[in-house]
């Protein structure tokens, strides 16, 4: 089932949105394109990091709102992170006896992982959706982000999603990839080098940890630092060089949603919605400027 495509009417106005990691948050797009989609405003391009890979997927293809609510609800949850990687914690106690490289070393098991993926996806290839899909990662080998536009959406996805110590890292052709919010949490970047014109970038901060109980909170913790610092550094780029063409939505959640809190799934599709309306004046001023610049160019 679709969504109603205002997508393939060439007379409507359109936008890139670009979706940022997030967890469960990344959720909020589905909102942000329902908004989106109500106010007549289609989209060209889309582009998705981390979490938001998956839901950068499900735009890309078109599933409406319902489809993609109960996909989320059915794919995101506690069990994907729930095997433990024996081999993986004994190459950590011991790394000579059982050998330790870097494209083995997982702390989880992402076997589940894999089979929701493939339970949505199957064999599609992101070349074939109806609205073209880019999914970033990170070269393990010197931090460059990489941007995944063709191959398997299992792979592409699986690759962004590759939680430092967590989960392996992924081999897509010669390179070792990690997870996409490494080299950018939301990568505007990607857009502004395909010529988006209008851009809609849906960022998320992550949560600081309220107590640090373990060394998973610990990592966690530093992942988070790390994550809102480049965030903040990026968007502070971003908005230098591509000016008013770049509009950020940071949905605000006044209740803490967790990692796996599936159970806010349509609160946060909510307030996805609510926080795009918001923009949704200065959204329409842009187009209508950008129509009117191509006017006179032609």
């Amino acid at each position: 089932m679709h969504h109603k495509n205002v997508d393939s009417d060439d007379s409507l106005p359109k936008v890139t949105l670009v979706i940022g990691s997030g967890s469960v948050k990344c959720a909020a797009a589905i909102g942000v394109v329902k908004a989106l989609a109500d106010a007549g405003i289609g989209i060209d391009r889309v582009v998705g990091c981390s979490a938001g890979a998956l839901f950068a997927t499900l735009v890309a293809l078109g599933y409406d709102t319902e489809t993609s609510r109960d996909l989320t609800i059915r794919t995101w949850t506690r069990d994907i992170t729930s095997q433990r990687n024996v081999m993986g914690l004994l190459r950590v106690v011991a790394p000579r006896l059982f050998g330790f490289r870097a494209d083995n070393f997982g702390l989880r098991n992402d076997r589940m992982l894999r089979e929701k993926l493939r339970a949505v996806f199957g064999d599609r290839r992101i070349e074939d959706t109806p609205i073209p899909l880019h999914i970033t990662a990170t070269d393990f080998a010197n931090g460059e982000l990489v941007e995944l536009s063709r191959g398997s959406m299992v792979d592409a996805i699986r690759a962004s999603l590759s939680l430092p110590l967590a989960f392996e890292p992924v081999r897509i052709g010669e390179r070792l990839l990690v997870d996409g919010y490494l080299s950018d949490p939301l990568p505007v970047s990607v857009a502004m080098r395909h010529g988006s014109r209008v851009i809609v970038a849906v960022g998320f901060e992550n949560p600081y940890q309220e107590r640090i109980s373990s060394a998973g909170r610990f990592a966690f913790q530093l992942s988070a630092i790390l994550a809102n610092n480049l965030l903040r550094s990026r968007l502070a780029f971003h908005s230098a060089a591509h000016h008013s063409e770049l509009i950020l939505i940071l949905p605000q959640f006044k209740h803490r949603v967790k990692l796996f809190d599936t159970a806010m799934v349509p609160y946060i599709i909510d307030e996805g919605e609510q926080a795009t309306l918001q923009q949704l004046p200065y959204l329409h001023s842009l187009l209508n400027a950008d129509r009117a610049r191509i006017a006179q160019v032609a």
